[in-house]
């Protein structure tokens, strides 16, 4: 085959694959927000009914180091939250089975314990073969990949559910850093 005809086949053949897949990682960063799952008290929701709010979401874990963050993530909540700020957890057992109660249990022991009232999720795997398709994207889809580490990681979402930033356990609910960002984001318009 001459360098004329290799070009053309690669254009016909390969080109169009290529294509192919960034359309699907187009997709997949758009669709994500569809994504559905299951609240604690057993709803159905998705990112998509969170539109026009800016969203911290994070796995979580009752018998954690971290656990302690609760707290701090419902004052968070409690001081941004009519200006557009929804803090989600999602309960997730995949770190020292820090995390073995049931939905109802994992309720109560966040309202009584750090007078929870953010949206809490059913608690769902967030790596491993079984990890929730929300996570897939977050933390293999989207720019900002890795598995996580621990509990407590924080991902933060701009008012069209695109991911803005990740943080990892450490870093607490009123790190300098991740109020601004939240700042930054409830003030832009969507």
């Amino acid at each position: 085959m001459n360098k004329k005809t290799i070009l053309v086949l690669f254009i016909l053949l390969v080109l169009p694959l290529k294509l192919t897949l960034a359309e699907d990682n187009n997709m997949d960063s758009t669709n994500h927000v569809n994504i559905t799952f299951g609240t604690i008290t057993g709803d159905t929701t998705s990112l998509a009914d969170y539109k026009g709010k800016v969203v911290l979401l994070f796995n979580a874990a009752s018998k954690c180091g971290f656990t302690p963050q609760y707290e701090d993530l419902e004052k968070l909540y409690q001081t941004y939250k009519d200006s557009g700020l929804v803090v989600i957890g999602f309960p997730a057992n995949n770190f020292g089975n820090q995390e073995p109660g049931t939905n109802e249990e994992i309720l109560d022991f966040c309202r009584i314990n750090y007078g929870v009232t953010f949206p809490m999720m059913s608690k769902i795997s967030v790596k491993g073969d079984n990890k929730h398709p929300l996570f897939v994207y977050l933390t293999e889809k989207s720019n900002y990949p890795g598995e996580i580490k621990w509990n407590f990681e924080k991902f933060l979402l701009d008012k069209n559910g695109q991911l803005i930033a990740r943080h990892e356990s450490r870093v607490k609910p009123f790190d300098k850093e991740l109020v601004t960002q939240i700042e930054r984001l409830l003030k832009t318009s969507e």
